[in-house]
Parts: C-alpha cells; structure tokens; sequence
C-alpha cells in the first residue's frame, strides 16, 4: 500500500475569532479530525500558525516600538500557548503532540535539512502527532518564511507526504468571477491574472502564497488541497478522494534530492551567474547537464561544499539551483577553467520550469 501520509496547514484567521483569540471550537473540530485521519491509517504532521494571534491574548503589546521585538514577545508568549491548547484538543482523542520549530536556515544546509526530517520521521514512528511553526523569536527579516504555507509546502516534500492541505478562510481558488476553481490545470487556468498579492490581517500569508505553494507541492508529486478551514468534514474528504475545495493533482514522483533542491527555491546562499552558451545547454530538455566553470563568469556570496547556491543567467534571471561541490574561493579560483570537475553534478541540479 502506498504511504499515506498528510500534512495540514491552518492559518491564523482559520485558527482564531475575530477578535483575535484562538477559537476552541475550531481547534477543537481540527483535532476531531485529524484524530480520525489518525485512526483510518494516516500519518499526519500539522503546520500551525497562531502564536503571535495567541500572544496578543497574554502580553500588553502597547509599549513595543520596534515591530520585530513585539513579534518576537507576542511569538514567544503565544507558542506556548497555542501548544497548551492544542495539547488539550488532541488530549480528548489520547494522541500526543510534539512541538517543531523551524527556521529558514534548517533547509539551507543538507545537515539541517536530513536533521530535521530524521526528528520528523522519529516522531511519527513513535506515534506522535509533529505540530509544526516557523521559529518566530529568532528568524530575522532576511531569514523568514514567506508565511506558513511556504513552511507547510518544504515539510510536505521533506517528509514525502502523498497529501498537503492548506486550510484557509474561504472555500478554495476563486477564479475572477468568484467562482470556486474545483480542480486546478496550469494550461487553462491563469495565476497571475487570477491573483493580487495580499497577506491577512492576522498573519503574513494569502491566497497568492496557497496557490504558489500548492503548484509547487502539486510539482514535486504532492496532491494539493486549498480548502475552507472550517469545514467540518474538510480532511475526510481529502482524505476519501471526494476533495470539497480546490485540488491541485500531484504531477509524478519526485527524488529525496530534487525535493530538497526544490525547498531551497528563494533560500541559497550563494549564486553562479553562467554565460550565454551555457545557459542553452542547461535549459535544452533534450539534455542532462552538469554546471561547469567553464561556462561560470561569475560566483556570488560566500558558501561551503555541499550548499545550495542559485544558477542564474547573466541577465540576472534565475535559472534554478543546486548543489555546489566547491565552496565559495575554489569556485572563483575555477572560473572559465577547462577539464574541471562540474561546479554543480546534474544529479543535483533543480532547474525552474
């Protein structure tokens, strides 16, 4: 039988009233759900916002002039409580919740990554339930998640989840007649003219940021679900193939490493900015090739062996990324040099479509 394995997004406007505490009602029919996802045979890791919507409810943030240090108060004051209540939820149902903070760094570096998806993997063996946040009291600015549906989108191909649901506010995609998109197809449905980027009042993502991570996910063999949170029977029917939402189908299979490479998409740290002619061959789809210094005019920020860095063209657009078998001064000292070894093996090389 195939895995099957879900992980489940909710955001803070799912998660909290209006005005701006944590709804036990809902928290309470998530965890009724998820626990019958348990039962029925389905592993289930769970991305949950809210801990600066739950800080808001524990500290006086009045007196905070500098907006990162109320977040970083409002986060570390709220985590805890969302995962007290949580607790308490999944409590009624007998299963255990284990707390996962992540920041961007812990998929930037190969280490990081088969670290954090190796204490994910222990902890679904053991039988408990991974609730899941960005690591708000210590990401910097340049270090953020874009918003939890990116995080919910890099676990899900991390742990090789078969299904990702990202939980919302509204009944799915709308497209520009505010009809509900059943069933998404890059050839007949158009993003950028469907969308306006907007984030929600109470938390950093929109629906601009579900439908960029659900293609994503849908991408790398993920089936994909943007669906109302508060939607009693929402899971069940992911779960059941009777989807009430917008499915995005899962397009193949894709391997640990191009997962990998996938997630590091926006989080590199470095780039190699290659020449005209070796931006053909490496954008060729009837060619497998590997990033050699020849056809590299230019290295970029300071990386070790190992990590990820970007492929650009010399225009500035990027081409993908991948990882570098040179750190940063090797890499420079084999710029436009013959006969090297490649900078980046095609094996390990994620292009953009």
């Amino acid at each position: 039988m195939a895995r099957r394995r879900m992980v489940v997004k909710v955001g803070s406007q799912v998660l909290c009233e209006s005005t701006g505490g944590l709804s036990a009602a809902v928290l309470a029919g998530l965890a009724r759900q998820i626990a019958a996802l348990r039962a029925d045979g389905w592993e289930v890791v769970l991305v949950s916002s809210g801990a600066v919507a739950a800080g808001v409810g524990v500290v006086d943030d009045a007196g905070f002039d500098n907006p990162v240090t109320r977040r970083q108060v409002l986060a570390a004051a709220g985590q805890v409580r969302l995962m007290a209540t949580w607790g308490l939820h999944f409590a009624d149902h007998d299963l255990a919740i284990a707390q996962v903070l992540a920041s961007k760094s812990d998929f930037q570096s190969r280490g990081h990554y088969l670290n954090m998806r190796g204490c994910l993997e222990g902890l679904l063996s053991a039988g408990l339930l991974p609730v899941v946040n960005e690591n708000d009291v210590v990401s910097v600015t340049e270090l953020m998640f874009t918003d939890n549906d990116e995080l919910a989108g890099l676990v899900a191909a991390m742990v090789g989840a078969s299904h990702l649901c990202l939980l919302t506010q509204v009944a799915g995609v709308l497209d520009a007649e505010g009809t509900l998109v059943e069933r998404w197809d890059d050839e007949t449905h158009d993003a950028d003219a469907l969308l306006q980027r907007g984030t929600s009042k109470l938390g950093r993502g929109g629906m601009h940021s579900k439908l960029a991570t659900a293609r994503k996910a849908a991408g790398l063999g993920i089936e994909t679900l943007v669906a109302d949170g508060r939607d009693e029977g929402v899971l069940a029917g992911f779960a059941d193939g009777a989807a009430r939402g917008t499915v995005f189908p899962a397009g193949g299979q894709a391997s640990s490493a191009r997962r990998w490479l996938a997630s590091m998409d926006g989080h590199t740290l470095g780039a190699a900015v290659v020449n005209a002619g070796a931006e053909a061959v490496l954008t060729d789809p009837a060619k497998l090739a590997s990033v050699l210094p020849v056809g590299v005019e230019a290295v970029e920020g300071e990386f070790l062996r190992g990590d990820v860095i970007e492929v650009r063209a010399s225009d500035g657009r990027v081409l993908g990324c991948g990882r570098s078998q040179y750190d940063h001064a090797e890499a420079r000292a084999a710029l436009g040099q013959r006969d090297m070894k490649p900078l980046i093996h095609y094996d390990y090389l994620y292009l953009l479509d």
